[in-house]
């Protein structure tokens, strides 16, 4: 990745911020955890999520309670990039 660690957030669509945000607040979640929190579509969060996932400020872990379902967390790396991000 070619930009700084606050430029990758900052790039990013509004949904994808709120997606952010959400799980920066609630801790980990599943998608239907965030589709209920945001208030997004669920085809909106699966589009965030993928972004998210681009920049590298979250991770998908399986969620044990059902493991059809995934459970998604903010990195360190991604703690630290909405630090920059917000320092600037």
């Amino acid at each position: 990745m070619t930009e700084t660690d606050g430029e990758a957030i900052a790039d990013l669509p509004p949904s994808a911020k709120l997606v952010y945000k959400v799980l920066e607040y609630d801790g980990p979640l599943t998608q239907k955890g965030i589709v209920e929190e945001s208030m997004l579509s669920a085809r909106t969060v699966r589009y965030a999520l993928e972004r998210l996932d681009e920049v590298g400020v979250i991770e998908e872990d399986v969620y044990f309670a059902d493991a059809r379902q995934n459970l998604y967390e903010i990195t360190d790396s991604g703690a630290e990039q909405a630090d920059a991000a917000v320092s600037d």
